[in-house]
């Protein structure tokens, strides 16, 4: 028995004037999905719950089958641990992104015009998060990740900050949003120390002269301590399990249940203009050598979402289906193997609001071994709610699609 998971990140939404009251999914083609839904369990599911947080980290938690409330740790450990960043007990870690701010000299003044400081290439975002790693040296280590995200750890120290996702706060004064709570004051003072340099940054002088934004600030965000997840074979009994995402959030995910993150060969960005052939075909790679789990992440439709696009958030959805479903379905189908394939997203991402909400989602779970026909069908949010069906707890489908 194999099973996949295709995760669309933020593929969800509200209905869109544009679109005459329906959402991309409802108007995209995706006829993967579709028969998903035909001859699969189908409805919605509730990824967040109740009171915490409608984060890709609490989100996909649930999808991989644990429950935040018991595992949940932070965002940002997760994605350290994918980084290679040893973590003690008693150390605290942070999101950092380069973002863009816009309308003063000081950060308090400012508006957030681009969470991801306009998708800053990871090379050059590598030699502003060096250079500021001096700066911050007294304060914690300061680590370069891909593109816009990256990580400072505290070591042996408190936590308790309130912190808002830059994402979260997209074109609004930034002021209300600024760190609080314990050692908000600090972490505040660094982000002003930040903004005050990066602006000068040689890299940020290119970028405007070449009309890009610049990345003129570390906002830092997601506080978290070591992760404590049981081994993915260990709960689902698993022996070979892969991830395959181009986020570290994801990728840790992952590393912490002791699966395996296996390499894609293409541009793998993490936005709409990402290879999603490249990872349909490591996706065939891994199953043809022996992989009996696949966690396939795609974070396209999220970010699209976020920058409110959606002539882009449609083509994601249609080449999820196209480009990484059908290929998968395929070489499962002409396996002669039993198998599962679940499709969803980890939260919705409408274009109305740009960022997360903690609606639940549409799901559809299929059983080559069961396999009913309830008829023609659209995977949409709008269809799933129809079915009647809905799952409290979106860590219990695991169980399901692994059985």
């Amino acid at each position: 028995m194999r099973s996949v998971v295709f995760l669309g990140d933020g593929m969800a939404d509200w209905p869109v004037e544009a679109l005459g009251g329906k959402t991309p999914l409802d108007v995209a083609c995706h006829p993967n999905m579709d028969r998903l839904a035909r001859y699969g369990r189908y409805g919605l599911a509730r990824t967040v719950p109740e009171g915490m947080p409608p984060g890709s980290d609490t989100a996909n938690l649930s999808v991989f089958g644990y429950d935040p409330a018991i595992y949940y740790t932070g965002r940002s450990p997760l994605e350290a641990v994918n980084m290679g960043i040893p973590l003690d007990e008693g150390d605290v870690t942070y999101r950092v992104n380069t973002v863009t701010l816009r309308g003063g000299d000081r950060v308090e003044d400012c508006v957030m015009e681009d969470y991801s400081g306009g998708e800053i290439d990871s090379a050059l975002s590598r030699i502003l998060i060096e250079d500021m790693a001096k700066v911050f040296s007294p304060v914690g280590e300061l680590y370069p990740g891909i593109s816009y995200r990256h990580c400072l750890v505290r070591r042996n120290a408190s936590d308790g900050a309130i912190l808002t996702p830059p994402h979260d706060i997209s074109g609004r004064p930034v002021a209300d949003y600024l760190p609080k709570g314990e050692n908000g004051a600090l972490l505040r003072e660094m982000m002003e120390r930040s903004y005050a340099l990066l602006r000068e940054h040689p890299v940020n002088k290119r970028l405007e002269a070449e009309g890009r934004p610049a990345a003129n600030c570390l906002w830092i965000w997601g506080e978290g301590r070591k992760p404590r997840l049981t081994s993915f074979r260990e709960r689902f009994g698993v022996e070979k399990g892969g991830v395959i995402s181009a986020v570290d959030l994801v990728r840790g995910i992952g590393r912490c249940a002791g699966l395996e993150v296996l390499p894609v060969d293409g541009r793998i960005t993490g936005t709409y203009e990402t290879d999603f052939g490249a990872k349909g075909r490591a996706a065939v790679r891994a199953l043809e050598e022996g992989c009996r789990f696949l966690y396939i992440h795609v974070e396209a439709p999220d970010e699209c979402g976020h920058h409110g696009q959606l002539k882009e958030k449609i083509y994601s959805i249609e080449q999820i289906d196209s480009c990484i479903m059908a290929p998968v379905l395929r070489w499962l189908e002409q396996s002669g193997e039993d198998f599962a394939a679940m499709v969803l997203p980890d939260h919705p991402t409408p274009l109305r609001v740009r960022t997360h909400v903690p609606d639940p989602v549409p799901f559809a779970l299929y059983d080559s071994r069961v396999s009913p026909d309830r008829g023609e069908v659209h995977y949409c949010e709008r269809t799933a709610a129809e079915t009647g069906l809905q799952v409290d707890k979106a860590c219990t489908l695991m169980d399901a699609l692994i059985r």
